[in-house]
């Protein structure tokens, strides 16, 4: 019995050193200390072993299995060491290559025009403003002179949140908020998203826009013309042409829409402008006196012009972009030719 004991622990210790992982290592431990394992048979066939020699026969088995357990419990922190160091070599970095360069993030060309634009207007003297985006009927529609039988509400197209509430389809709401809160003279600008059920190549139902307006007495429509045609040369450069048309809108008489050059075809006609050698950057005119009485301006003292203009509209021109859906995409190759 002791020189079959003594095979089992040298072939026991041969195994598990050979062991080249753990599951293998696991399978040598079971095939030895299992409960089918040979020296679980061997325990119990100790009622076979003559009573006076029981004792000494108990010890030689549980020694035998104290080798098997520590030298298992060994293999395997050697085998764990093992892993790690081929995880280790396997993911080296060698700290002699050149590092990788990092790539710098861009401004969204949205925010680029954007601060474009504000600039121009800092420059003129013109004071930033904001205001809510979820705005009441009031502000946005009936203190701009459109009433709720109106039918220019047609053309906003508006999210409504409730019968008085909205989000706003253009940010002239701010300005009648300063107007209730400031008296003349006033020249601000006020950027913001707006909001309009619109979609399409040319529409979103999220988009930008800046208004502005500037409020004191004297003011004409020659100082809404000089204004806008220097933001356009400043924007477009110094060579671009100008042109005003006449235009409706609810808050302005008179009214004008605002035309450049087409950047495309400079001037001579493509399919951009329609063969028209024009596009549209903006909408604007003298402020409506319906609007003044909805502040308490007084009309006969005051006046004022006022201009709004969609920031995708100004991007794709001076970008030379086809689709305002590009913009919301978020394709990091697009955005990173403007970065």
């Amino acid at each position: 019995m002791k020189e079959k004991l003594e095979e089992i622990r040298l072939e026991a210790e041969s195994e598990l050193k050979k062991a080249p992982d753990e599951v293998s290592l696991q399978n040598v431990k079971s095939k030895f200390l299992g409960r089918k394992g040979v020296i679980t048979e061997y325990l119990k066939r100790m009622p076979e072993v003559p009573e006076a020699e029981r004792p000494e026969m108990g010890r030689l088995i549980n020694q035998v299995k104290s080798f098997i357990e520590n030298l298992f419990e060994k293999r395997l922190e050697e085998i764990k060491e093992e892993k790690k160091t081929s995880m280790l070599l396997k993911e080296r970095v060698d700290i002699t290559l050149p590092g990788r360069g990092i790539r710098i993030g861009g401004k969204h060309p949205i925010t680029q025009v954007m601060e474009e634009i504000i600039s121009i207007f800092e420059r003129m003297g013109f004071e930033v403003v904001e205001g809510p985006e979820v705005e009441l009927d009031y502000y946005n529609f009936e203190a701009l002179n459109i009433p709720k039988d109106h039918p220019a509400r047609d053309m906003q197209d508006t999210f409504y949140i409730s019968d008085e509430i909205v989000l706003r389809t253009h940010t002239s709401p701010v300005q009648i908020r300063v107007m209730e809160k400031q008296k003349p003279p006033v020249k601000v600008i006020a950027p913001g998203k707006v909001y309009r059920c619109d979609s399409d190549v040319s529409h979103t139902p999220m988009f930008h826009q800046v208004e502005g307006l500037l409020v004191d007495e004297h003011v004409t429509f020659a100082d809404l013309k000089g204004v806008l045609t220097e933001f356009a040369k400043l924007m477009f450069g110094a060579n671009i042409g100008v042109r005003f048309r006449p235009s409706f809108f609810p808050f302005t008489e008179p009214s004008a829409e605002v035309d450049i050059e087409c950047v495309i075809c400079g001037g001579k006609g493509c399919r951009v402008c329609k063969n028209s050698g024009w596009l549209e950057i903006l909408g604007c005119g003298m402020v409506d006196p319906e609007v003044f009485k909805s502040v308490n301006y007084d009309p006969e003292r005051y006046t004022g012009f006022a201009f709004g203009m969609g920031v995708e509209r100004i991007a794709m021109l001076k970008f030379g972009i086809n689709d305002i859906r590009l913009f919301f995409e978020n394709d990091i190759r697009f955005l990173r030719q403007f970065s």
